[in-house]
Parts: structure tokens; sequence; C-alpha cells
């Protein structure tokens, strides 16, 4: 048994057919059968049953379908570690950024690629709690997203930094004599959230709730621009972090902090245990010293070692 004749036996499965398998695989379908029943021979049971113009998987199938994917995705990684031991003039990094904040990134991801010009950003656009799922998946290397009050524990984190909440309101009166506003105070208003699956939807949440008042939702969304939108409308009053309120017309509307304050807590995250290439370690590098101020919580970090050196 190798690695080869797991990786056919996996396509097998995959694809429900030899004949796609080797097409995919780039190999003759003689090749991938003789593999699949050398194995079972080695393993002494039958492992896929062909059933109409499909593939049914044996019990023992089932196991060593199952096993064979781990250890191919181990086997991946071990390629990952070996092929990235010493250089960062090659490489690749999966990084998610929520649209909230992809201005504030500029910078940083400028003086990357200044630094490390070999290595290539792959960047994707992830909001609400999805960037966990996609970062735990492998989907992501690394991503930055607002930072859970109750982290998932296979979760790695890195807080950088931090911004007020503000409760952006038409401006006009009521409003234009307060300085600030409780959860109380909102949940006389008809609310303008993000959806659920959004970290800053669950801190609210409880905000109200510890404050002993629920809120009236009157709209949901994943899109600040339109948050902002639905205020000027007069639908509701939303609550968005500081950056946001900045851009928006102060002409026609207004943002007040709230009391007590509620601050947008934001971090980088990774799988915890997993390897981190060396391109992952020098953006995490890169984000420590382009935010010294931030939280750092060392008990959390699966990082080592001294940044590594510019390749430019």
């Amino acid at each position: 048994m190798d690695v080869r004749t797991l990786r056919y036996f996996v396509e097998v499965v995959r694809q429900q057919s030899f004949t796609r398998a080797a097409e995919k695989l780039f190999v003759t379908q003689p090749t991938i059968s003789k593999m699949l029943r050398n194995l079972e021979e080695e393993l002494g049971c039958t492992l896929l049953i062909r059933e109409g113009r499909g593939l049914r998987l044996t019990d023992s199938g089932g196991v060593v379908y199952q096993r064979a994917q781990t250890i191919l995705d181990q086997f991946g990684q071990l390629r990952t570690e070996l092929d990235d031991l010493g250089t960062l003039k090659k490489g690749s990094l999966k990084l998610g950024i929520p649209p909230m904040v992809g201005t504030q990134m500029a910078g940083l991801i400028g003086e990357f690629r200044q630094r490390y010009p070999g290595i290539e950003l792959h960047i994707a656009e992830f909001g609400g709690l999805t960037v966990e799922q996609a970062v735990l998946s492998g989907e992501l290397d690394l991503a930055l997203t607002a930072l859970s009050a109750q982290p998932d524990p296979a979760i790695a984190s890195l807080p950088l930094f931090s911004h007020p909440l503000y409760v952006l309101l038409p401006r006009q009166a009521p409003w234009l004599t307060r300085s600030t506003l409780s959860m109380a105070d909102l949940a006389q208003q008809n609310i303008l959230l993000y959806n659920e699956d959004f970290a800053l939807y669950q801190q609210l949440m409880q905000a109200f709730s510890a404050a002993g008042v629920k809120p009236q939702i009157a709209v949901r969304s994943g899109q600040w621009d339109f948050l902002a939108a639905m205020v000027q409308a007069g639908v509701g009053i939303a609550i968005l972090p500081q950056p946001i309120c900045q851009r928006l017309d102060p002409h026609s509307l207004l943002w007040l902090p709230l009391a007590p304050a509620l601050m947008w807590r934001l971090g980088l995250i990774w799988c915890h245990g997993r390897y981190l290439s060396h391109s992952a370690q020098a953006w995490i590098a890169r984000c420590r010293a382009f935010w010294p101020e931030g939280e750092m919580h060392p008990e959390r970090l699966t990082l080592r070692g001294k940044e590594p050196p510019a390749t430019a």
C-alpha cells in the first residue's frame, strides 16, 4: 500500500466511476483497476461494489475511505512543510478579510508585498462566522475577523486592534440633543442589525440581554452600506463600527457612542495545532509589528521564533 494507491481509491469513490477517476488523475483505467485489486488483496476485503452505473462502499471500504482521506491530508501537509523550509522567495497565502476593514489592510498588504514579493496573496472577502469554518477546513490559512467572546477552542487567535461601536441615526430630532445612547434607549427603536452569522450580531444580542431589554429588529443584512441606506430612509437605527460611520455623509447622518461603550475587537485567526507555513508565519509577524498595541495572548499562539527575513 502506498499514498498513490490511496489517492486513486479516494478519487474513484469521489467520482463514482473508474473512467472519470482515470481522467481526473491522468492515468489509464486498467492502472487504477489493478491498483485497487492489489489494495483489496493486501487488506483481505472487498472495498467497492458495483451498483448499476455507480459504486457503493462496503463497510470495510467506508473505513478505508475515511482513513485514506486523513492520510492524504496529512501527507499533503508534510509535503507543504518540506517544500516550505528555509525560504520565503516563493510561496502563497490564502487570507480572509471582512469587507468592512479591507481599506484598513491596504497599508499592511503593501508593506508585506514589498518585503516578500515572491509570496502570492490570495485574498477572499469573508463576513460573519463562516470565516471560522473556512479556516478550520483549510480553505483559508489565516483570516482577519471580529473576535468572538466565546471562541472555538479549535481556533487560535491574535488580537490586533479594536474600534468603538456607534449608533447610526438620521441627523434630526430628538437625536441632536443626545451625546450618548444606552441599550435601553435602542430597545425602544426599530433596530437594523447584521445577519445572525456575524460575530457583531452575537455581541450586540448579548449586550441587549445584559441590559435586560429585547431589541425590535426591523431588518437584518450582511452589508453595512445597505444598513446605512436604511437609516437614511428612516427605516430604523443601526449599530456600526466607528470606521464605517466615518465614511458616511455627516450632513444627513449622525453617529453617537454607546454608554457603556462597546468595542469591536478584531484579530487574526487560524486553526489551532495545524502547521503554519512560513508565509503564514511571516504574515502573523508583520501583523504584530504593524499593530504593536494589539492585545496579545501568547498562550493562544502557535507561532514560535522570530520574523523571517525579507526576501526583497
